[in-house]
């Protein structure tokens, strides 16, 4: 967004003076001012007396054993959010690492988490087949450019919903990576599994190499969510299989938008779920790349 562009630059020049007004604006953290909470911090509203609104996640560190752990964390999603730029993807504006205070402050994504959208009836409803649509191929974006035009790659390795934020005209933008990595050329990395139950690859049970198609996995997941309304759960299991390569449409689709019965939207709509299927087969090798997921799209 432009007009924060004077922000950045404040705070390059003066981040003590923008350290002082998140603590202002937020009352020094209050609970009222808390828009999300998860594993490592509490995100916060934060309005600058400019106007300008910014989302404030500040970490935990020191709250548990995890300290040095969250603090790796917090300096590895600096790293990675600081180096990429892409619409679909949220923008980090600043950051600071001051006494009991480390926080990152985003892009305020004003409609939240695509999780808590879509578990809600009058917002779910609101998300027509068309913004669903679009909802699925902007994550399918956001992670084509992170596999595919950074260098090294960059593996998110914690795709949900709720790491799905969506703005005022339902654009998806991909947020939270204190887990991701970076990836080097035909090299495969070990790791502590990192990511959200019900959305990790199966193949991070057994092993700790992380690839790009631990990515594929957990957006055939949150694919399969936007377009059901709800987490797939134990649906997942007969289509881990590649001798289960179909669903009933009826059965994919959330109960609360009317199903559209012919034309183009309906087989759109068809060509998604036929798509996310190939994204969470068990076997790695089986899922295709982002490349291959954005040109069945019609996006490359």
């Amino acid at each position: 967004m432009e007009p924060k562009s004077q922000f950045a630059n404040l705070w390059e020049y003066d981040g003590k003076l923008v350290y002082d007004e998140i603590i202002q604006a937020t009352e020094n953290f209050d609970d009222k001012y808390c828009i999300g909470r998860g594993g490592s911090g509490t995100v916060y509203k934060a309005e600058m007396s400019s106007g300008e609104v910014f989302a404030v996640k500040k970490l935990n560190l020191w709250d548990s054993d995890m300290g040095m752990e969250n603090l790796k964390s917090f300096k590895r999603e600096v790293a990675t959010l600081t180096e990429i730029r892409h619409r679909n993807i949220v923008k980090l504006y600043g950051f600071c690492s001051r006494g009991e205070h480390t926080f990152l402050v985003y892009d305020f994504i004003e409609r939240g988490s695509l999780w808590d959208v879509l578990r809600s009836e009058e917002k779910a409803i609101e998300v027509d087949w068309v913004k669903r649509v679009e909802i699925v191929k902007g994550v399918a974006e956001a992670l084509y450019y992170l596999h595919h035009d950074c260098v090294p790659a960059i593996v998110h390795c914690d795709v949900t919903t709720k790491n799905v934020l969506l703005d005022v005209d339902f654009e998806a933008h991909v947020a939270d990576f204190g887990t991701a990595r970076f990836l080097k050329f035909d090299a495969l990395h070990s790791t502590d599994v990192a990511g959200t139950h019900g959305y990790m690859a199966p193949e991070l049970a057994y092993t700790s190499k992380v690839t790009e198609k631990c990515d594929i996995y957990s957006f055939g997941v949150v694919s399969l969510e936007v377009l059901m309304g709800r987490h797939p759960g134990e649906a997942l299991l007969p289509l881990q299989s590649s001798a289960q390569k179909a669903i009933e449409m009826e059965a994919s689709l959330d109960p609360r938008l009317a199903c559209p019965q012919t034309g183009k939207l309906l087989s759109e709509l068809s060509s998604l779920v036929s798509i996310a299927i190939s994204c969470v087969q068990a076997e790695p090798h089986l899922r295709p790349t982002m490349h291959n997921v954005c040109r069945l799209m019609g996006l490359k």
